[in-house]
Parts: C-alpha cells; structure tokens; sequence
C-alpha cells in the first residue's frame, strides 16, 4: 500500500508542486497519496470515454492507473503559468500548460489547464480540473 506523509505541513503551493510532480512521473499513487480519503475530482469539460468525476482517494488512484497505464503519452514539462492564492486560505488556483510527446505519431503537444484545489490539513478535499479535452483528445490521436 502507497505510503501518504504526514500532510499536515504542506501547503496548497507544495500540494500544487507535488500534483505537478506526479504528472511529470505518470506516477498515480503520488498523486493519489496527495488526496483525503473521500475526496472528490471533477472534470468540468469531460471528453467522451473520459469519465465526469472521482469519488475517493483510491477512484484517482484507479483512474489515473487506467489513463496514464495505457497511454503512450509522455509529460515533458508542465509550464506553470500562475497560481492565484484566494481569500480562502485552504483553495488555490493554477494555470499551467501540458508539454509532451505521442512517440507512436512523434508529435508533440501542448494542452493548457485550470486547477482549482481545495486542501484541507495537506490533503486535497475537491479539485476541479479544467483541460482542455479537445487538446489531449487530439494528443491522444
């Protein structure tokens, strides 16, 4: 079983950089250890075959498995364009762009996203991930 650290330290702006870090690894069990238990992530802008929600910490982990376990995507870099604090102290916002490469087309992409998360002693409660579907339909082929 993942082993989650103690959370309680980490700030919105570190659970950003590690969310970053395990789209970087492909790694889904970084980034499911970076959820509570019954956290939710929502997918605004779903793509067909791309389901509108997970429901607990092991849902991400599984779902992330599945998606990143079968594609030949690979993230070269997620270019972090800002991340807002808000009046909230326990929400931060992120815009950022996905740079990557299809090997089996040998294409390159780049798909821009908003993260909204909200974090509670360390652990994301609620994240709603606004990317652009169109862009990683088309990295996709």
């Amino acid at each position: 079983m993942p082993h989650v650290d103690t959370p309680a330290v980490r700030t919105p702006g570190e659970v950003l950089n590690r969310y970053y870090q395990a789209m970087l690894d492909k790694s889904p069990d970084d980034l499911a250890d970076l959820y509570a238990l019954d956290a939710v992530h929502e997918f605004p802008f779903t793509s067909p075959g791309f389901p509108p929600r997970y429901e607990g910490r092991e849902a991400v982990r599984a779902g992330y498995r599945a998606a990143w376990g079968t594609s030949p995507v690979q993230v070269q870099e997620v270019r972090k364009i800002a991340a807002y604090e808000t009046a909230d102290p326990e929400v931060i916002i992120a815009e950022h762009v996905v740079v990557g490469t299809l090997p089996t087309r040998r294409t390159n992409f780049t798909v821009p996203g908003l993260l909204i998360l909200h974090i509670h002693s360390g652990l994301i409660t609620r994240a709603r991930d606004y990317m652009d579907s169109s862009g990683v339909a088309g990295a996709r082929g």
